[in-house]
This record gives structure tokens, sequence and C-alpha cells, in this order.
């Protein structure tokens, strides 16, 4: 993979309080990069210096191998950017929004209008071009803030939650706007308190904390790594006879519960022992349906890490 910007030992303080301690990382060409921390990880500050809106204390970013400077142009015309609070207008159209932020970037005339009308289409508001934002539901405006942004075809897009405090239906159309976006060529770095949407759409994760990158990988990479359980789940047919407190006596077993005809067993990964619970389930008359094998959830290998969920 190309290396498309390189975070470089970046540094920040706000007076006493040191909201980045070093962190370094690589953004590649093509992918849709989860970054997540708990709140006061450092995950805006890192966001705010990666878009020029603040200075670091230290350290560099690179993009195409070059650094980059306050006010780089040309790394700022290769940039969207989709902030957590929303910039657009309210007393305009959807239509003047996006042609206002698109003329920032230098488009103008027939090709303004064209680029305007694409980005509308994209989000699903062509239709409500001319109407004014203020009369736009929360999804509507969410979706319009994107189109401000992707108008001018940036090739680096930086989405800070940009599904808060919106609808099932609206999330669903952004979640599947980004994917398409990564289809079109865009690379996207995207941050969230939502664990399913980096379920849903990252290809990479970095996970910060007090200023510091302590994880980073796919969400497979990141679960085959960190999580130290596995989850079986057995479907039985009549369990009610059966103590499954039995099954603790077989290695590596940490956890059992039944409920509604599920048995869930959680058991240390590393030790194979599935043979064995079978084995008891059969020699208890117990009638096995189905066995389902998963790793731990993404939020729980967050939570390891960070001792926090994603939404503290």
């Amino acid at each position: 993979m190309n290396s498309i910007i390189r975070v470089d030992k970046l540094e920040k303080s706000f007076k006493d309080k040191k909201a980045l301690d070093g962190i370094t990382f690589n953004v590649y060409e093509g992918e849709i990069l989860c970054f997540l921390g708990p709140n006061g990880a450092g995950k805006s500050t890192t966001i705010n210096i990666l878009t020029t809106a603040l200075d670091s204390d230290g350290g560099d970013i690179y993009f195409n191998d070059r650094k980059v400077i306050r006010n780089n142009r040309e790394y700022k015309s290769f940039l969207g950017i989709v902030p957590q609070d929303l910039a657009i207008y309210e007393e305009i159209s959807a239509e003047r929004n996006v042609a206002f932020f698109a003329a920032l970037y230098g488009l103008k005339g027939n090709e303004l209008k064209t680029k305007v009308d694409e980005a509308l289409k994209f989000v699903g508001l062509l239709d409500k071009k001319r109407d004014k934002v203020k009369t736009f539901s929360g999804g509507m405006k969410r979706r319009l803030n994107i189109a401000c942004a992707i108008a001018h075809n940036p090739k680096i897009i930086i989405m800070d939650e940009p599904t808060v405090g919106i609808d099932p239906q609206s999330r669903n159309h952004i979640l599947n706007s980004i994917k398409e976006l990564r289809k079109q060529g865009a690379t996207i770095i995207y941050t969230t308190h939502y664990m399913e949407e980096v379920e849903e759409i990252s290809t990479r994760i970095i996970i910060v904390d007090n200023g510091k990158l302590i994880a980073e990988g796919t969400k497979e990479e990141l679960k085959e790594k960190l999580a130290d359980e596995k989850l079986f789940t057995v479907e039985i047919e009549d369990g009610k006879s059966f103590d499954c407190q039995k099954l603790y006596k077989i290695e590596g077993t940490k956890n059992v519960e039944l409920k509604e005809g599920l048995l869930k067993i959680s058991v240390l990964k590393g030790i194979e022992n599935l043979d064995k619970i079978i084995a008891m389930l059969i020699g208890n008359a117990v009638k096995i349906k189905n066995i389902t094998s998963e790793a731990e959830s993404l939020e729980m290998v967050f939570l390891k890490l960070t001792g926090r969920t994603l939404r503290d």
C-alpha cells in the first residue's frame, strides 16, 4: 500500500495537559481509516492538526512524502473536510451552500454548476437543491455537509463523527456513501463513537488513548491479537435437566450461560476444548441443534485496551 499521509511524532499540549505525546502513523491510499479513542484521548486534536486548523507543538505531517506546512494550499486542495459541527448556512438553499464551498477550491462557471449537482445527487438531495436548509431534517443537513466537502473531488476526505444525532436511514445512506467514495478512489479518515459503524466500513483501525497510539490494524487483526477469549454458542433442544456448571470442569472454560435454548460458553483463546464440550453434552443426553463460534467483539477489545467504552 502507498502511504499518502505520514504523521511523525506529533505533539500538542494545552496548558499543563499533553493532548498528543509523539503519535506516529500512516494513512494509506484508498483506505477507510477509522480513528478511535475515548473522549479526551487525542483524536480530535490529531484531526484538527491534519486539517491544518491547529498547529502542533512538535512533529511533522507529510503528504506524498513532502512536509506539510501551515496554510499549504496544495495539501488543502486535496482535502475534503466534514466537521462534527455542521458547517452550512441555514437561510440559503442547498445548491448555494455547496456552490459556496466548492468555489473556495477554485471551481466556477459550468464546472461549478456540474460539480454542485453531482455532489447533491450523490448524497440524495438533488431534488431539494433549491430548498432552504432550515427546512431540512437533521439527517439531510448531515448529508448536505458531506456534499459541501466532496464537490471539488478531494483525494482525502476527513470525517469527524458525521452521523451524530441522525436517524438510522440517514446513517445507512451516509455509510453506503462512504464505501462508494472509496470505490471512486478517495481515501477516508473517519472518527465515530459508534462501534457498529467501524465494523461496517473500516478497512483499518487506529486506537489512541492519552495522546498515544495504542493499537492499529484491521478489525480482524485487532480481534485476533488482542482478544483473549472466544465464544461458542450451542443451540440445544432441551437442556433443562443438564447442570451447566459441569462445563467448568473442562479446561479453558471461563463462563457459561444458558438462556432460551442457547448455551453460551466463553473459553480462553489458545485452548481447544470444543470436542470436550460436545462430548460432555452428548454424554448428558443434551441434543445439539447447531454450534457457532465467534471472537470477542471489537467493542470488548476496545474496552480492554482503554478501560472505557467508545462512548465514555
